[in-house]
């Protein structure tokens, strides 16, 4: 198994690892995070926790399950840390969140607006319903992930998917 070899210090593995779910936890943090920057800085340190920390996987869950909650923490971090810093919101953002859509919009711009919407909701919603809707996690792995229990994820997507819907109303 691939884990074991990784957990063994199997550079070979780990690196099969990496290259495996590597683009995913970049797509999802960055999603989080909202900087290609720092996104790439999280998964870097996602990785690293992740190489010095395996010796300890035990195996309860999947290594995508659990790369992925390493993410969510180093994501959790990042954010709490840019929360203290002055102008947390870029002013495009700010700017792109007041616009009207057209009815001939791109998809780029429809993928703008959710991305604002997405960062409308709390930490865990938005975490949850990434895990679910983009990187298609079972609702016991994202559990798993967020250390919280099926119920709990289960109402977390209901209020998400519902801001979300009212977020994105315009663009019915």
């Amino acid at each position: 198994m691939l884990a074991r070899r990784a957990a063994l210090r199997d550079r070979e593995a780990f690196t099969l690892l990496v290259d495996r779910h590597g683009p995913a936890l970049y797509r999802y943090i960055l999603r989080m995070v909202r900087d290609p920057e720092v996104a790439a800085d999280c998964v870097q340190d996602t990785l690293v926790a992740a190489w010095t920390g395996f010796a300890g996987f035990r195996g309860e869950s999947t290594p995508r399950t659990w790369l992925f909650g390493i993410a969510t923490r180093q994501a959790y971090r990042h954010r709490s840390r840019a929360a203290h810093l002055p102008g947390a919101l870029p002013d495009d953002v700010v700017e792109a969140s007041a616009r009207q859509p057209d009815q001939d919009a791109a998809d780029a711009a429809l993928v703008e607006a959710l991305d604002i919407a997405l960062l409308g909701l709390p930490p865990l919603q938005r975490s949850c319903w990434l895990l679910r809707e983009v990187e298609g996690l079972q609702y016991a792995e994202i559990a798993h992930i967020l250390g919280t229990t099926h119920g709990t994820v289960r109402g977390l997507l209901h209020r998400a998917r519902a801001t979300l819907a009212d977020a994105m109303k315009g663009w019915r």
